[in-house]
Protein backbone atom coordinates (compact mmCIF):
# COMPACT_ATOMS: atom_id res chain seq x y z
CA UNK A 1 0.00 0.00 0.00
CA UNK A 2 1.69 3.69 -1.15
CA UNK A 3 1.63 5.16 2.46
CA UNK A 4 0.53 8.85 2.65
CA UNK A 5 2.79 11.40 4.41
CA UNK A 6 1.92 11.21 7.35
CA UNK A 7 1.74 7.77 8.05
CA UNK A 8 5.99 7.99 6.88
CA UNK A 9 6.57 10.54 8.92
CA UNK A 10 4.96 8.31 11.55
CA UNK A 11 7.59 5.87 11.22
CA UNK A 12 10.05 8.29 11.34
CA UNK A 13 9.35 9.10 14.42
CA UNK A 14 8.67 6.33 15.77
CA UNK A 15 12.18 4.99 14.47
CA UNK A 16 13.68 7.88 16.36
CA UNK A 17 12.14 7.33 19.81
CA UNK A 18 10.66 4.00 20.12
CA UNK A 19 9.47 2.92 22.20
CA UNK A 20 6.52 5.89 21.98
CA UNK A 21 2.96 6.39 22.92
CA UNK A 22 0.16 7.65 20.39
CA UNK A 23 -0.18 10.59 22.70
CA UNK A 24 3.65 11.81 21.93
CA UNK A 25 3.49 10.82 18.23
CA UNK A 26 0.17 13.24 17.90
CA UNK A 27 1.99 16.16 19.91
CA UNK A 28 5.17 15.71 18.01
CA UNK A 29 2.70 15.77 14.76
CA UNK A 30 0.86 19.00 16.38
CA UNK A 31 -2.34 16.87 16.02
CA UNK A 32 -4.70 15.12 17.98
CA UNK A 33 -4.35 11.52 19.07
CA UNK A 34 -7.75 10.69 17.06
CA UNK A 35 -6.75 12.06 14.50
CA UNK A 36 -3.73 9.39 13.59
CA UNK A 37 -5.78 6.58 15.47
CA UNK A 38 -6.56 5.42 11.99
CA UNK A 39 -2.88 6.14 10.80
CA UNK A 40 -1.54 4.27 13.41
CA UNK A 41 -3.92 1.38 13.51
CA UNK A 42 -3.18 0.82 9.68
CA UNK A 43 0.44 0.91 9.98
CA UNK A 44 0.37 -1.73 12.85
CA UNK A 45 -1.84 -3.94 10.62
CA UNK A 46 0.65 -3.98 8.04
CA UNK A 47 3.53 -4.27 10.19
CA UNK A 48 5.31 -1.38 9.47
CA UNK A 49 4.62 -0.33 12.96
CA UNK A 50 4.03 -2.89 16.32
CA UNK A 51 2.70 -1.84 19.86
CA UNK A 52 2.75 -3.54 23.31
CA UNK A 53 0.07 -2.26 25.90
CA UNK A 54 1.31 0.32 28.35
CA UNK A 55 4.72 0.92 26.46
CA UNK A 56 3.64 2.07 23.10
CA UNK A 57 4.76 1.71 19.51
CA UNK A 58 8.48 -0.01 18.04
CA UNK A 59 8.90 -0.56 14.48
CA UNK A 60 7.59 -3.85 12.65
CA UNK A 61 9.03 -6.27 10.37
CA UNK A 62 8.26 -4.44 7.08
CA UNK A 63 9.20 -1.30 8.45
CA UNK A 64 12.05 -1.39 6.29
CA UNK A 65 10.94 -2.61 3.25
CA UNK A 66 9.71 -0.90 0.22
CA UNK A 67 5.53 -0.38 0.78
CA UNK A 68 3.43 -1.65 -1.91
CA UNK A 69 1.88 0.38 -4.45
CA UNK A 70 -1.55 1.23 -3.73
CA UNK A 71 -3.13 0.99 -7.71
CA UNK A 72 -2.28 -3.05 -6.38
CA UNK A 73 -5.20 -3.09 -4.24
CA UNK A 74 -7.29 -0.80 -5.59
CA UNK A 75 -7.42 -3.88 -8.99
CA UNK A 76 -7.33 -6.58 -6.42
CA UNK A 77 -11.38 -7.56 -5.98
CA UNK A 78 -13.29 -8.47 -3.12
CA UNK A 79 -14.13 -11.27 -5.13
CA UNK A 80 -11.05 -12.82 -5.82
CA UNK A 81 -10.34 -13.11 -2.28
CA UNK A 82 -13.47 -13.64 -0.19
CA UNK A 83 -14.09 -17.01 1.60
CA UNK A 84 -17.35 -18.83 2.71
CA UNK A 85 -19.85 -17.21 4.72
CA UNK A 86 -20.50 -18.05 8.55
CA UNK A 87 -24.28 -18.13 8.42
CA UNK A 88 -26.84 -18.78 10.71
CA UNK A 89 -30.47 -18.54 10.18
CA UNK A 90 -32.60 -15.66 12.22
CA UNK A 91 -34.10 -18.57 14.24
CA UNK A 92 -31.02 -20.02 16.14
CA UNK A 93 -30.61 -19.64 19.59
CA UNK A 94 -28.26 -17.92 21.12
CA UNK A 95 -26.36 -21.20 22.58
CA UNK A 96 -26.64 -22.97 18.87
CA UNK A 97 -25.22 -19.67 17.93
CA UNK A 98 -22.36 -19.70 20.73
CA UNK A 99 -21.57 -23.35 19.31
CA UNK A 100 -21.23 -22.40 15.92
CA UNK A 101 -18.89 -19.45 16.67
CA UNK A 102 -16.49 -21.42 18.35
CA UNK A 103 -16.40 -24.90 15.98
CA UNK A 104 -16.08 -22.43 13.09
CA UNK A 105 -13.08 -20.32 15.41
CA UNK A 106 -14.29 -16.97 14.20
CA UNK A 107 -14.93 -13.74 16.27
CA UNK A 108 -18.49 -13.00 14.54
CA UNK A 109 -21.69 -15.15 12.54
CA UNK A 110 -23.72 -13.57 9.61
CA UNK A 111 -27.24 -14.34 10.53
CA UNK A 112 -29.62 -14.68 7.43
CA UNK A 113 -33.44 -14.87 6.54
CA UNK A 114 -34.62 -18.38 5.25
CA UNK A 115 -33.84 -17.29 1.59
CA UNK A 116 -30.63 -16.74 2.12
CA UNK A 117 -30.82 -12.76 2.66
CA UNK A 118 -28.27 -10.47 5.09
CA UNK A 119 -30.54 -10.23 8.29
CA UNK A 120 -27.56 -9.02 10.64
CA UNK A 121 -24.52 -9.78 12.23
CA UNK A 122 -23.71 -11.08 16.04
CA UNK A 123 -20.48 -11.39 17.16
CA UNK A 124 -18.59 -13.08 20.35
CA UNK A 125 -19.10 -9.28 22.48
CA UNK A 126 -23.18 -9.52 21.67
CA UNK A 127 -23.67 -13.35 22.64
CA UNK A 128 -21.28 -12.54 25.80
CA UNK A 129 -23.07 -9.47 26.90
CA UNK A 130 -26.03 -11.18 26.10
CA UNK A 131 -25.46 -14.47 27.95
CA UNK A 132 -23.78 -13.05 31.48
CA UNK A 133 -25.99 -13.55 34.06
CA UNK A 134 -29.25 -14.60 32.12
CA UNK A 135 -29.93 -18.17 32.77
CA UNK A 136 -32.33 -17.81 29.98
CA UNK A 137 -30.69 -16.34 27.15
CA UNK A 138 -29.43 -19.76 25.46
CA UNK A 139 -33.15 -20.43 23.92
CA UNK A 140 -33.35 -16.80 22.87
CA UNK A 141 -33.09 -16.77 18.92
CA UNK A 142 -30.18 -14.76 17.51
CA UNK A 143 -32.35 -11.87 16.04
CA UNK A 144 -33.06 -10.36 19.35
CA UNK A 145 -29.71 -9.66 19.74
CA UNK A 146 -28.02 -9.38 16.67
CA UNK A 147 -27.02 -6.06 14.75
CA UNK A 148 -29.69 -5.37 12.36
CA UNK A 149 -28.85 -5.20 8.81
CA UNK A 150 -29.35 -1.48 8.50
CA UNK A 151 -26.29 -1.26 10.60
CA UNK A 152 -24.67 -4.04 9.01
CA UNK A 153 -20.96 -2.65 7.44
CA UNK A 154 -20.90 -4.39 4.05
CA UNK A 155 -18.74 -4.68 0.87
CA UNK A 156 -19.59 -6.28 -2.51
CA UNK A 157 -17.32 -8.41 -4.72
CA UNK A 158 -16.93 -5.29 -7.12
CA UNK A 159 -15.39 -3.48 -4.00
CA UNK A 160 -11.39 -3.38 -3.96
CA UNK A 161 -9.37 -4.95 -1.20
CA UNK A 162 -8.43 -1.65 -0.24
CA UNK A 163 -11.69 -0.32 0.02
CA UNK A 164 -12.42 -3.07 2.56
CA UNK A 165 -9.57 -2.59 4.66
CA UNK A 166 -10.64 1.16 5.05
CA UNK A 167 -13.87 0.15 6.05
CA UNK A 168 -12.58 -2.46 8.70
CA UNK A 169 -9.86 0.18 10.09
CA UNK A 170 -12.82 3.23 9.82
CA UNK A 171 -15.56 0.80 11.68
CA UNK A 172 -13.16 -1.02 13.98
CA UNK A 173 -14.27 -4.53 12.93
CA UNK A 174 -11.97 -7.56 11.74
CA UNK A 175 -14.18 -8.95 9.42
CA UNK A 176 -17.12 -7.87 6.88
CA UNK A 177 -20.00 -9.75 4.95
CA UNK A 178 -20.19 -9.72 1.07
CA UNK A 179 -23.34 -9.25 0.13
CA UNK A 180 -25.07 -8.16 -3.64
CA UNK A 181 -28.14 -7.30 -4.94
CA UNK A 182 -30.45 -9.81 -6.68
CA UNK A 183 -32.86 -8.25 -9.22
CA UNK A 184 -35.77 -10.71 -8.25
CA UNK A 185 -35.34 -9.37 -4.75
CA UNK A 186 -36.35 -6.18 -3.25
CA UNK A 187 -33.64 -3.52 -3.60
CA UNK A 188 -33.04 -3.80 0.77
CA UNK A 189 -32.09 -7.59 0.40
CA UNK A 190 -28.92 -8.34 0.18
CA UNK A 191 -27.75 -11.66 -0.88
CA UNK A 192 -24.96 -13.27 1.12
CA UNK A 193 -22.30 -14.29 -0.84
CA UNK A 194 -19.40 -14.22 1.07
CA UNK A 195 -16.94 -12.97 3.52
CA UNK A 196 -13.62 -11.26 3.93
CA UNK A 197 -11.38 -10.94 7.40
CA UNK A 198 -8.64 -8.67 8.39
CA UNK A 199 -6.33 -11.85 7.91
CA UNK A 200 -7.17 -12.11 4.91
CA UNK A 201 -6.57 -8.95 3.47
CA UNK A 202 -3.24 -8.86 5.66
CA UNK A 203 -2.32 -12.37 3.50
CA UNK A 204 -2.98 -9.97 0.61
CA UNK A 205 -0.68 -7.33 1.30
CA UNK A 206 2.39 -9.93 2.19
CA UNK A 207 1.22 -11.36 -1.03
CA UNK A 208 1.93 -7.96 -2.86
CA UNK A 209 4.95 -7.25 -1.04
CA UNK A 210 6.90 -10.92 -1.98
CA UNK A 211 5.94 -10.48 -5.44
Amino acid sequence: MELTGRQLEIIHIVKRHAPITAEQIAEMLNISRPTIRGDLSLLVMLDYLAAKPKVGYFLGQKSDEPPVDASQLHSTKVRDVQGVPIVVDVKTTVQDAVVALFLENVGSLIVTTENGTLAGVISRKDLLKVTLGNPQAGSMPVSMVMTRQANVITVTPEDSVLEAAKKMIHYHIDSLPVVQENSQREAEQLEVVGRITKTTIIKVMLEKLDS
